[in-house]
């Protein structure tokens, strides 16, 4: 077994690791073999003290959430040079503060899971307070408990690389999970799979990147080096793309024991597609709740279907506004242990030294405690929401209704979508009244009728008594509905940039226009 240091940056900066069977690449001679298997050694080793300790620490701070919460405001205020004597001084003097939790609107680094961390870094986490560290602590010992033996082949995926990592992952036959940040990358990176099989299986003989392929000549050497010729496993991936693709991961990788992707909220789509289609029969697990850049939580329950996260204590202080709250009403707060279950709520948090109270519009609900801290599923983000008169369709709520449409459009399934108001098409949205756009790919339908169209506002009507008063009145427009080619919002990613949970609110006038460029019909 062999830990192979891809250092492929390809234009993002991305640094990519994959635990692999076989023979090292061209470049590896017998002192970097040894070297490798050497670093290989001392990770898993580190990895089970890491994850046990980090586990235990856990167990302990779940079990007086009070003491855990305040002990992590302190340290926030201590890190910034604040001072407060306790959490109800610290609320009195810090009001609540708008927005992003980021800084100046820029995304906080996230270690992904299955970003593995070095063996000094494995060390340094067993007593280090910083979150994404023990995040990935525990998400390894949750997943080892599970399903054994997953440590030994662990392939990040990251949007930026994706026929690379791909092309790396179809080396070995031995995988035993696919990981990615978020389901959407790996639903597009097995996307590429069904289009491109044939050049993947063409590099894969060869031992050779594809020139095609547009690459910093650098970056093109460092992985071709990595690289070796495997007729064989190119046979292989023919053969079983040439039946198909229900079921591809588990006959392309036939010790594949698990899916790990981010998959809350706008990914769950992606999640269910990839259920349904190319990773059908193998569980997946969504192992972190993060939100703007924040890790929050841990999901404790990877055999079970439905994501919900445990918020862990000692990770951010958190606070919680009853969902709903309207800005002119006294905005009080409860803490950690004074939520309740069932009830949905707007979080508060403070995750970095000097970020105090921010809002940052991310409603949760909770569906339970383990011990004494709340059990959460993510359910809408506040910026999604849809209002052109103030009607505000949440996030969730459309999702429902198209869905709903959809079904109702023989042979249709719905692949992807995106929506936008029709005040950021500016002057080229003519004179008629506000509206929404919407996106979709469709597979099954090449086209809709003006009927089938119309459908969509039709149930927004039924499920929203108030949209259904503005379209009445006409201060609403007829909802505008667009297919766009295959592959359109794959492409759409890859402008947005930094990899995120899916939009499904347009608010950038050049991300519109890209989509709309994608428009067949």
């Amino acid at each position: 077994m062999l830990l192979l240091l891809l250092a492929a940056l390809l234009g993002t900066g991305l640094l990519l690791l994959l635990w692999a069977r076989g023979r090292p690449g061209r470049a590896a001679g017998r002192s970097q073999r040894w070297r490798l298997l050497l670093g290989h050694s001392l990770v898993l080793g580190g990895l089970g003290w890491a994850t046990s300790r980090q586990r235990r620490c856990l167990e302990n701070q779940t079990k007086d959430v009070r003491q855990s919460q305040e002990r992590c405001l302190l340290r926030l205020l201590k890190e910034a040079g604040d001072t407060e004597p306790d959490s109800n001084t610290f609320r009195e003097h810090h009001p609540l503060k708008p927005g992003r939790l980021d800084k100046d609107g820029s995304r906080q680094p996230i270690l992904h899971p299955g970003s593995l961390p070095g063996p000094w870094t494995l060390l340094q986490s067993c007593w280090a307070l910083d979150a994404p560290l023990q995040g990935s602590m525990l998400y390894l010992d949750i997943l080892s408990k599970v399903y054994p033996g997953l440590g030994d082949d662990i392939v990040p995926s990251r949007s930026s690389a994706l026929y690379v990592q791909l092309l790396f992952a179809l080396q070995e036959q031995a995988l035993r999970v696919l990981k990615a940040g978020l389901a959407s990358e790996l639903h597009d990176a097995l996307a590429i799979l069904h289009t491109n099989w044939e050049g993947l299986a063409e590099d894969l003989a060869s031992g050779w990147l594809s020139p095609q392929l547009k690459l910093p000549e650098g970056t093109r050497y460092q992985l071709d080096s990595l690289l070796s010729p495997n007729p064989v496993r190119a046979a292989e991936l023919r053969a079983e793309c040439s039946r198909g693709f229900d079921g591809i991961a588990q006959r392309l990788w036939p010790e594949l024991q698990a899916v790990v992707v981010g998959e809350s909220g706008s990914e769950q789509l992606y999640g269910d597609t990839l259920r349904e289609q190319d990773c059908k029969g193998i569980p997946f697990y969504s192992p972190f709740y993060i939100a703007t850049g924040a890790l929050l939580g841990v999901n404790l329950w990877p055999e079970e279907s439905d994501c919900r996260y445990l918020l862990c204590p000692g990770w951010a202080f958190c606070e919680f506004l009853p969902a709903g709250t309207h800005s002119e009403e006294p905005l009080e707060t409860v803490l950690l242990g004074d939520v309740w279950e069932g009830q949905e709520y707007e979080l508060v948090l403070s995750a970095h030294p000097g970020q105090y109270r921010c809002r940052v519009g991310e409603v949760v609900k909770v569906t339970g405690f383990y011990h004494q801290c709340p059990v959460v599923e993510p359910v809408r983000r506040l910026s999604q929401t849809l209002s052109v008169r103030g009607e505000s369709i949440p996030e969730d709520h459309f999702c429902h209704t198209l869905h709903r449409a959809v079904g109702m459009w023989p042979g249709a399934k719905l692949v992807d979508y995106i929506c936008a108001e029709s005040s950021l098409l500016g002057a080229t949205s003519g004179t008629s009244a506000p509206h929404y756009q919407v996106f979709m790919e469709l597979r099954g339908l090449r086209d809709l009728t003006e009927g089938q169209r119309y459908k969509l506002d039709q149930c927004l009507q039924e499920d929203f008594p108030i949209y259904k008063s503005f379209r009445f009145k006409g201060s609403i427009g007829p909802l505008r509905l667009h297919l766009v080619a295959a592959g359109a919002f794959a492409q759409l990613r890859g402008v947005m940039g930094t990899p995120a949970p899916m939009a499904r609110v347009l608010r950038e006038r050049h991300l519109l226009d890209f989509i709309q460029s994608r428009i067949i019909s």
